[in-house]
């Protein structure tokens, strides 16, 4: 029996780039997160089109049981003492988990559950994130390049932004006095 080899999409571990698939890649630019930063001046006076995070994801069915694959990669930046981050989100069907894989760079994965609990974990090249389902999440980039992540996710769970409207319990900020140069306040 002669069937043909049909190359799978790849992932460079190392810049979180991927090739041999068909990709969707979508632009968050500072104009796109309204509300996301503390410092509503500090934004305003930013170049709207400066770009935030780029999310590539493979053009996957969206069925039950499909998953989707994507890396985002969170440019390095604040905007005041904050420090960029990705808009946040829950899914849609909250009962939907997610995993995340830290490729380059570093930062924090913010989680936080719908009653307002919230913690951190530390992203770096290697890292593995379970994201439980029923919590909301955000990627913060804390280090000096550009943070990539590679995520997978059921293509139902949908994202709700609206939930968060108010914003993330805690925030985290630059911040000279810390050894890991960022501290946490209350959102």
């Amino acid at each position: 029996m002669n069937s043909d080899i049909i190359p799978p999409p790849q992932v460079a571990w190392a810049s979180g780039i991927f090739a041999n698939g068909p990709l969707i890649t979508k632009t968050t630019r500072l104009a796109d997160l309204p509300g996301v930063f503390i410092a509503k001046d500090a934004w305003r006076g930013c170049e709207p089109q400066q770009r935030v995070y780029d999310v590539e994801m493979l053009d996957s069915p969206s069925n039950d049981g499909a998953l989707y694959v994507g890396v985002t990669h969170l440019c390095a930046g604040r905007i005041g003492e904050e420090f960029f981050m990705t808009r946040g989100h829950f899914h849609q069907r909250r009962e939907q988990g997610e995993v995340y894989f830290g490729l380059r760079g570093c930062g924090l994965l913010l989680l936080q559950t719908a009653s307002g609990v919230a913690r951190l974990e530390r992203v770096m090249p290697g890292s593995v994130h379970i994201i439980p389902s029923f919590t909301a999440h955000r990627l913060i980039n804390t280090g000096e390049e550009t943070l990539s992540a590679l995520a997978v996710w059921p293509s139902v769970a949908g994202h709700d932004y609206a939930a968060l409207a108010e914003g993330f319990a805690i925030r985290v900020f630059a911040s000279e006095k810390h050894p890991q140069g960022w501290e946490v306040r209350n959102g």
